[in-house]
C-alpha cells in the first residue's frame, strides 16, 4: 500500500493535502477559533488545497488554458462574506499549500508546518504572557469571526472594576433611570462562571444575563 502511494505522486500529494487541511482546522479549534468547527469549514479546508493542486497541475504547461482558467475563476468566486481578515488569510494559505505541492512538495510541507506552529504559537505565547506578566496579547471581539461567551450586567451604580475588565466590549449609562449596563465577553464558559460568582454578591447589581452559546 505504501509503495503504491509512493509510486503515485498525485495520490501522495492529495493525501498530504487532506491531512494538512484537517490539521490546520484542528489547530484553529485548539486555539479557540470556534468558527472553524463546522462542517462547511471542514469541507473547505480539505477540498480547497486539493482543488488548487489540480488547477496548478492542469494549467502549468498550457498558457491558453491558464488564461481561460483565470477568467473562469473570476466568475466562479467566493460569494459568501468573509468574517475576518484572518479567515481570508487561512483560505489563501490553503490555496498556496495546494499550488506549492505541485511545484515542490517539500516546500508545501514546510509551509504547512509553519502555519500550524504560528497558529498554536500565538495561543501558547498569549497564555505565557497572561501567566507571568499579566499581559494580554490580544483582546476579545465579536468582530473577528469568533463567537464568545458573554454576560450582560445591569447595575444601579457605576462599578469601577468592571470598567477596566479586559473583556468589556460595551457600556451604557441611563442617567434618567440611574441604570448602568455592561457587556463583557469571555473566551470560555469557565471564565464566565468564575466572574459571575465574583460579582454575585454585589448589591448594586440588579440583574445578570449570561449567554452560554458558543
Amino acid at each position: 500500500m505504501i509503495e503504491f502511494i509512493n509510486n503515485n505522486p498525485f495520490l501522495y500529494k492529495s493525501l498530504f493535502l487532506i491531512f494538512a487541511g484537517f490539521a490546520i482546522r484542528y489547530a484553529l479549534i485548539i486555539s479557540g477559533q470556534r468558527w472553524a468547527n463546522t462542517y462547511h469549514h471542514l469541507g473547505t479546508y480539505v477540498l480547497l488545497p486539493i482543488i488548487s493542486l489540480v488547477i496548478s497541475t492542469i494549467i502549468k504547461n498550457d498558457i491558453a488554458l491558464s488564461l481561460g482558467m483565470i477568467g473562469a475563476l473570476s466568475i466562479v468566486r467566493f460569494r459568501n462574506p468573509v468574517k475576518s481578515p484572518f479567515e481570508l488569510v487561512i483560505f489563501f494559505a490553503l490555496v498556496t499549500i495546494g499550488i506549492s505541492a505541485d511545484v515542490d512538495i517539500n516546500l508545501s510541507q514546510k509551509l504547512f508546518i509553519l502555519i500550524v506552529i504560528i497558529i498554536l504559537g500565538i495561543k501558547i505565547f498569549d497564555k505565557l504572557l497572561k501567566r507571568f506578566l499579566a499581559f494580554n496579547l490580544f483582546n476579545y471581539s465579536f468582530g473577528d469571526g469568533n463567537v464568545n461567551f458573554s454576560i450582560d450586567i445591569e447595575a444601579s451604580e457605576d462599578i469601577n472594576y468592571i470598567n477596566y475588565h479586559k473583556g468589556l466590549i460595551s457600556s451604557f449609562v441611563d442617567k434618567k433611570n440611574n441604570i448602568y449596563h455592561y457587556r463583557i465577553v469571555f473566551n470560555n464558559q469557565v471564565e464566565l462562571n468564575r466572574f459571575k460568582e465574583q460579582i454575585s454578591d454585589n448589591k448594586n447589581i440588579n440583574s445578570i444575563r449570561a449567554d452560554l452559546q458558543s
